[in-house]
């Protein structure tokens, strides 16, 4: 359904590039036939018909422009709708190079999770997920990812609000396409927190009040005064009046520098985001829904967004007088009309400084909660995990659990479950099986249900758990670090981590534990280390090539083996990525 919108919408664009290539026609011919209609009627000194044919090529001329734009205009939104549908298409088949990118904020290099479960960057959940057009959307959709106590009453709030966003297509499409309008024909994500910043660093004068009060009366005495002047009944003090006049103009003019420089780009900056401010004011919201409430800043504000704008877009037209330096000295020495209008915008710059971060807050909100009902719409197979607290039969569990970053036609999907907090699991398996990816596939799940998402499984149980990683370990020579002893601190970490005074218990996933050491030190420090986390305030999976540390299952309680494995037929090794209980007994680095 999604190609044959594209192919659809690519006709609706040739037919309107075309028909804007007529129009481009159409004009010159009227203007060509009007210009020679003047000619004819000047050379024939035909007054009357001069001013007739004028009148009517512009009123013709005027009419066309006015289509043409229409036109312009249909082809925009055409354009983005096409560019929707094609982004849409890219997500359901992971064609990444086709999938925006989303804006990459930095993160502590600390952060318990966030360098080992491909959340952030290219090729990331991040990217597949994001359909948030502002700054402000994208990072606000990377925190709950990213989340590292996750909260209960956050979570099911969202899980709520992505579930009524999902089934409304004709909203997340129409948000979508609304905040393109936002950055067309810019290469960077729409940041609102600059307007914030721009309206904050402008200072308040405290003068234009005063000076216009003063300047509105004086312009009422100069007007009364040189009425009775030209009547006879009072000499020329309106002269006097009218230099106070001027020189308390000229000393106030000093206080709105670039007065109407602030108003265009305040005008031209909110301009852009008058096609989402609109449709959030006018659409039908359910009464009583989340989305309602949400959205609330934008429908249900005794004054909306939308009368702000144009009461700002006023103050900029006013400001157009100055391009006339004629017109704007006359209007000037009348009436106090710049000192007006830099007074009208220092108000709606002090209103902006106060509505504008609810609606933008807002904005955000929708835009990461439309991201995740978007995921949710695009993967119909995926379910809401079931988030609990209180004592179940098991802590964890999961069916048919697969990895959201793999297509399809090569993913294979695994259960399984964590019985009780305090147990580990060790998976064992040859180079290449699955381990890793595994491990991964639990974690992403993870931040996808604490975000308020569906997950890629049948079935997700799972309590509240803080999540901390140890997989993509790195070593730095730029300090001197070697890998062993940035993965020695990594561990250590999880240990903190493990014992923190929290309600949340911790979720751990290493990989590979001490490959940085030789044989025999490991074996000593992955022994200890395992006993060190069994029974603790967590529970998580270890994957490990040593066959030897499998043995600690019969030596320590709540310790459970796991395995994947692999066959050689013909001499190649043949993977089925399925997870099986107890250890591997099988390698095949010679192999290999």
């Amino acid at each position: 359904m999604l190609t044959r919108h594209v192919e659809r919408l690519a006709k609706e664009i040739d037919n309107l590039m075309e028909l804007d290539q007529r129009y481009f026609w159409v004009r010159l011919t009227v203007l060509v036939a009007v210009s020679l209609g003047l000619f004819l009627a000047y050379q024939t000194r035909q007054s009357s018909v001069l001013i007739t044919a004028g009148l009517v090529g512009l009123a013709i001329f005027s009419g066309v422009v006015y289509l043409n734009r229409k036109v312009r205009g249909s082809i925009l939104r055409f354009g983005l709708s096409q560019v929707y549908f094609k982004n849409q298409l890219a997500r359901m088949g992971l064609d990444w190079e086709k999938i925006p990118t989303a804006p990459v904020y930095s993160i502590d290099e600390q952060h318990p999770f966030a360098s080992d479960l491909n959340l952030t960057g290219e090729y990331s959940l991040h990217q597949l997920l994001n359909t948030a057009i502002s700054r402000g959307g994208s990072l606000r959709l990377q925190k709950w990812l990213l989340k590292t106590e996750p909260n209960p009453v956050e979570v099911m709030t969202r899980q709520a609000a992505v579930k009524e966003l999902r089934s409304l297509s004709g909203f997340r499409s129409r948000l979508v396409l609304s905040s393109s309008l936002v950055s067309a024909g810019d290469d960077e994500a729409w940041d609102g927190e600059q307007l914030i910043y721009w309206l904050q660093s402008r200072a308040e004068s405290k003068i234009l009040l005063p000076a216009l009060i003063i300047l509105s009366g004086l312009a009422a005495a100069n007007v009364l005064l040189f009425i009775l002047f030209s009547m006879g009944l009072l000499p020329a003090i309106w002269i006097v009046t009218l230099a106070i006049y001027a020189a308390i103009y000229l000393f106030t003019y000093r206080s709105m520098d670039e007065v109407f420089s602030q108003a265009h780009h305040l005008t031209t900056t909110l301009e852009k985001f008058r096609a989402v401010l609109v449709f959030l004011e006018r659409y039908r919201y359910r009464p009583g829904s989340q989305l309602a409430q949400l959205c609330q800043p934008f429908w249900g504000a005794e004054r909306r967004p939308s009368s702000y704008l144009r009461r700002i877009a006023g103050i900029a037209s006013a400001a157009s007088v100055s391009a006339n330096p004629v017109v704007w000295f006359l209007i000037n020495v009348l009436v106090p009309w710049d000192v007006f209008f830099a007074y009208q915008l220092q108000r709606y710059k002090a209103i902006m400084q106060e509505v504008l971060p609810t609606w933008l807050e807002a904005w955000y909100e929708l835009e990461a909660l439309n991201s995740l009902a978007n995921f949710s719409y695009l993967n119909p197979g995926y379910r809401f995990p079931q988030i609990f607290s209180e004592k179940r039969d098991k802590c964890f569990y999961a069916k048919a659990a697969g990895h959201p970053l793999i297509p399809d036609d090569q993913k294979i999907c695994n259960d399984f479950s964590l019985e009780e907090l305090g147990e580990v699991v060790l998976i064992t398996g040859s180079n290449m099986s699955g381990k890793s990816t595994f491990l991964r596939t639990i974690g992403i799940n993870l931040s996808l249900a604490y975000a308020g998402a569906p997950v890629n499984a049948e079935k997700f149980d799972t309590r509240l758990f803080r999540l901390f990683s140890v997989i993509q370990v790195t070593d730095s020579l730029a300090d001197g670090i070697s890998y062993f002893y940035a993965e020695v601190r990594r561990l250590k970490a999880l240990i903190d981590a493990l014992e923190k005074d929290s309600d949340i218990p911790l979720f751990f996933l290493i990989d590979e534990i001490f490959r940085g050491t030789n044989n025999r030190e490991r074996q000593i420090g992955s022994r200890a280390y395992v006993s060190m986390l069994v029974g603790g305030h967590g529970t998580g999976l270890i994957s490990t090539h040593d066959l030897e540390l499998v043995s600690i299952a019969d030596q320590v309680p709540n310790v459970a083996n796991y395995h994947f494995q692999e066959q050689i037929a013909k001499g190649k090794m043949l993977f089925d990525y399925r997870l099986r209980p107890g250890p591997s007994k099988t390698t095949n680095a010679v192999q290999i």
